[in-house]
């Protein structure tokens, strides 16, 4: 479950970053709105068509930000954040503001270029390329327009002079953001090798690098925390400590490599005979610890022989001919974290009473100590 938690709370952090930058676009077209209403008071701009753009631009932000605040931004995996669409109604916007600011549109190329540098963050080069593309096209129909139809106002030199300073801004503009796309393709990329990189340091020190198990350390810490959330309702811990029967003799007989084939055998089986809950752990050498959640001793045992009879059937011919392996183990319960070690102790206990019992076996600790009970009992009548 953590890993669907952590995912959720990512979601949840970039929709409120993405809700923001939103409200923020909303909140500078309310500044222009507020900008636009000074420039009708001065007899700048014509109040209804200034009413009308200022409807156009209210009308998209909100839209934008309802989207995202909905979630329903979600649906373009793509562009969750909505830019390119954001940033052509800004455009066309633009594009509208200048067509009717009049003597002070010079300034609306700065908002232009405001808005392609707000895009090359977001979009890929392509896409911003498209858009200074777009904007520098839509300015352009309105320089060109303007000019033809209120040359008085729009003097077709000064729109001449503006539509090459505009070229120019949306030229580097388009340069800038090819390097900045590949500056962060290059960032998630090494991002990702970074990941990778973790991700293998963390496999080295939690697991063997023989088997694939946990290692020593990761187990005894894996047990601990399960020891403490452990469900007082249920069943308590179980362990078993697990030695393969005379591994010595094979690695004498046949070699390291060979040995090393058989310990990445029984793991292999080990893992195909596991329950979900269950974890195994290579303890050292030719042992292993497998902890059963959930489950008390009589359980465990069971779980212990069931392995113990498959590995019985595996074949290992391809380490020697006619090669077959058995273990010798130790079951032990566990109630709870002071016990553990002494747990780990009993099953140690259990696993060589296993061994010096002709091995091929599984021993209880539980039985160990009702034997000594027994025998003390009898020594004492």
């Amino acid at each position: 479950m953590a890993p669907d938690l952590a995912s959720g709370s990512t979601l949840d952090s970039r929709q409120r970053v993405r809700a923001a930058q939103s409200a923020l676009a909303l909140a500078v077209y309310l500044v222009f709105a507020g900008i636009q209403h000074v420039e009708v008071l001065l007899g700048m701009i014509d109040e209804r068509a200034s009413w009308l753009l200022t409807a156009y631009n209210l009308t998209g932000g909100t839209l934008f930000y309802l989207l995202i605040r909905s979630g329903l931004n979600l649906r373009w995996r793509r562009d969750p954040a909505l830019t390119m669409p954001q940033s052509l109604w800004a455009m066309v916007g633009i594009a509208w503001s200048y067509a009717i600011t009049g003597p002070a549109r010079g300034a609306v190329l700065l908002i232009m270029m405001l808005v392609l540098m707000f895009g090359m963050f977001a979009l890929t080069p392509a896409q911003s390329r498209a858009l200074a593309a777009t904007g520098f096209g839509l300015l352009g129909a309105a320089m060109i327009f303007k000019g033809w139809t209120d040359p008085q106002r729009y003097d077709p030199r000064v729109e001449a002079m503006h539509l090459v300073f505009a070229a120019v801004v949306t030229a580097a503009v388009s340069v800038l953001a090819q390097r900045m796309g590949r500056l962060r393709a290059r960032l998630v990329s090494q991002r990702g090798e970074l990941t990778q990189a973790l991700e293998r340091i963390q496999a080295l020190a939690t697991r063997d690098e023989l088997t694939g198990l946990l290692n020593r350390r990761a187990a005894l810490d894996g047990l601990r925390s399960e020891v403490r959330r452990r469900d007082r309702s249920k069943p308590t811990l179980c362990l078993s400590l697990i030695d393969l029967d005379h591994f010595k003799r094979i690695n004498d007989a046949h070699g390291h490599a060979a040995g090393d084939r058989v310990l990445r055998g029984f793991a292999d089986v080990a893992g195909g005979m596991l329950r979900a809950p269950d974890v195994m752990a290579r303890w050292g050498g030719e042992e292993f610890l497998l902890m059963m959640p959930a489950t008390d001793e009589a359980e465990g045992s069971d779980c212990v022989e069931r392995l113990l009879r498959r590995l019985r059937a595996v074949s290992f011919d391809d380490v020697a001919p006619g090669l077959r392996l058995s273990f010798s183990a130790g079951v032990a319960a566990c109630s709870d974290e002071c016990d553990m070690e002494r747990a780990i102790e009993l099953a140690d206990q259990a696993m060589y009473a296993a061994k010096h019992g002709g091995r091929d076996c599984v021993r209880r600790a539980s039985q160990l100590a009702a034997a000594a009970s027994g025998a003390a009992a009898a020594r004492t009548a």
